[in-house]
């Protein structure tokens, strides 16, 4: 059956997404393909919404601007915490990531963006927040949500 992805499909596919300067930031071509469940949270919503109607077999290039993808970087989500906060053995320095418990018990990576004599601040916006994405993807299977259920 060549079913098209719908509303709750399982959908199993290989993906790639890459920086427009040609930096590959995730792919599973020549890996294990992902397998999700439309609507799931595994993918955002910009790059769920280009894979509606792909059928197996069928494969898409979409250029998404961060609105439609990460989002915009919010500065929000920078924020300066005491050098005292962290543990003495701990690395710290640009580009390190390290996870973050919210009070509600949800972990959360976050970025050193610079590190001070007192302070060390630390992004959270996603990686690829305030980029354009290349979205490249190869669709295997698709398995119909009645389908899908009774597995």
């Amino acid at each position: 059956m060549n079913i098209p992805i719908g509303i709750d499909s399982r959908v199993i596919m290989h993906l790639s997404l890459t920086l427009e300067d040609g930096t590959v930031a995730e792919s599973t071509f020549g890996e294990e393909p992902l397998s999700f469940t439309m609507g799931d949270g595994t993918l955002v919503r910009g790059l769920e919404l280009g894979l509606y109607g792909l059928r197996p077999g069928d494969t898409q290039r979409l250029k998404l601007y961060p609105e439609q993808a990460f989002g915009l970087r919010d500065p929000d989500k920078i924020h300066s915490m005491p050098r005292a906060d962290f543990d003495d053995e701990m690395v710290l320095e640009p580009g390190v990531i390290i996870g973050f418990e919210t009070p509600d018990g949800e972990e959360i990576p976050g970025m050193v963006s610079s590190v001070g004599d007192e302070s060390v601040e630390v992004d959270f916006n996603h990686p690829l927040a305030g980029h354009t994405v290349i979205f490249n993807v190869e669709i295997i299977d698709v398995i119909p949500a009645e389908q899908g259920e009774s597995d």
